[in-house]
């Protein structure tokens, strides 16, 4: 999403690089170039004078310290104005209620149902609540079908009256039916329209007065850019709504909503989305997005993804394994899969700190796997567990099973002891050499 924002601001850091010190002079142009990046990537242009006069003051009335590069200093100031320009902290998200009603508003096609099932999903998966969803576009048929479809896929209840054709009304059937089942959370998908009008502003907000709503949250294309935040205040003026939803920020969009939504609107961006699956969603942190933008990483999100997928016992006994020299294809193939279930391989090679610039070029697909899987599903439970019994009529079988040729079976079996024989040298350091310690 970012990339060439991320590119421009790194150019704008050259201007300052190998300078001894701070001044009018060269802090001048290093702030002029990271304007016009901002207003490149679609941010307004007032925003994005306030926010570079705040880097110019911050810069001018800082010391450098003999440890620190006036440019350093300079990708440190920047990285704490944008995660304040974005909000700053992680936004609190409230889901205390009987139940807790979840209000989800927006224009048609900025992804709300999707989005109002991703949020079922991360809440039953990762909060360990129990949602329902509710079906209360009454204009577009295809609203129910996609929201039920999506439930089925979750596991989750959708509470729908096709026959009825009053909004007000199903919002507050439903939210009797979930009191009525114990369900703790209530997501209420609304109709969406081409553009604010009169009438869809009327409905939503009766069905706020009905049901009193814990959150109400605006869902937003990123790929809108500046007109998203346009439309996110003429909202906010009649809903009051609770905090923006930025969906397909995985589209190729410049990053101006992300970046001045919260300054123009005085809203946080609790929720991102990328991508249609179901788990693709996260919470908003400012400064983790700032990091990323500016080619910093964000280990941080990583950690917590591997953490979600990552079962301890399971960890430990593959340590074993390791250590044992044990591991196998099946080991390998049980890793694959955990690492497919934390996100696309991209955007999480992205996370690591220098890494997203040396790929931004590539095109690493998701299904950059399918080649190794094809190869060990075509081996035998016994050569999964025992590579050494591999020979030569052994990879021409596997070699038709999976419609690779041999030298790519062969290949592939070299890059699997080399990794076996790295992972057995890196458990015979001892753990204060592995992390860094003497």
């Amino acid at each position: 999403m970012f990339e060439n924002l991320s590119e421009r601001l790194e150019s704008a850091f050259k201007q300052i690089k190998g300078e001894g010190r701070i001044t009018e002079l060269n802090i001048a142009a290093t702030v002029k170039e990271i304007r016009r990046a901002l207003v490149d990537a679609d941010v307004n242009y007032k925003i994005a004078k306030e926010f570079t006069d705040k880097v110019k003051d911050k810069a001018i009335g800082q010391k450098v310290l003999t440890a620190v590069s006036p440019g350093q200093l300079i990708v440190k100031i920047v990285k704490d104005e944008l995660a304040a320009l974005m909000g700053g902290q992680e936004s609190e998200f409230n889901v205390k209620g009987n139940p807790a009603v979840i209000l989800i508003a927006g224009l048609q096609g900025s992804g709300k149902t999707t989005f109002s099932a991703k949020l079922a999903n991360f809440l039953k998966t990762k909060k360990g609540l129990s949602p329902m969803l509710v079906a209360a576009d009454i204009y577009r048929p295809a609203a129910i079908e996609q929201l039920r479809v999506l439930g089925e896929q979750i596991n989750v209840e959708v509470f729908s009256q096709p026959d009825n054709k009053n909004a007000v009304d199903i919002a507050a059937n439903a939210l009797k039916e979930a009191r009525s089942r114990n369900k703790n959370v209530l997501i209420i998908d609304t109709a969406g329209r081409l553009a604010v009008d009169e009438a869809m502003m009327t409905e939503v907000a009766d069905i706020k007065a009905a049901i009193h709503p814990q959150e109400i949250l605006f869902v937003v294309d990123a790929m809108t850019g500046q007109d998203a935040v346009n439309t996110a205040k003429a909202f906010n003026d009649r809903l009051n709504f609770s905090g923006v939803v930025l969906t397909k920020l995985d589209g190729d969009t410049r990053g101006g909503a992300a970046l001045s939504i919260q300054y123009t609107v005085g809203k946080p961006i609790k929720f991102v989305s990328s991508g249609e699956k179901m788990d693709t969603l996260d919470v908003f942190y400012p400064e983790r997005m700032a990091q990323r933008i500016l080619g910093m990483g964000d280990i941080t999100t990583l950690v917590e993804k591997a953490q979600e997928q990552f079962d301890e016992e399971q960890a430990r006994k593959l340590e074993k394994r390791i250590r044992k020299n044990q591991f196998d294809f099946e080991d390998f193939q049980q890793q694959l899969g955990q690492i497919k279930k934390m996100g696309n391989i991209k955007d999480l090679l992205g996370m690591i700190p220098g890494v997203g610039k040396s790929i931004k070029d590539l095109d690493i697909s998701e299904d950059s796997f399918k080649g190794i899987e094809a190869i060990i599903h075509s081996m035998t439970p016994l050569e999964r567990r025992n590579p050494d019994i591999i020979d030569v009529s052994r990879k021409k079988r596997i070699s038709r099973g999976c419609g690779k040729d041999i030298s790519e079976i062969n290949a592939f079996m070299k890059q699997f002891e080399q990794m076996k024989d790295m992972m057995k040298m890196m458990n015979k350091m001892p753990m204060g050499r592995m992390m860094g310690r003497r």
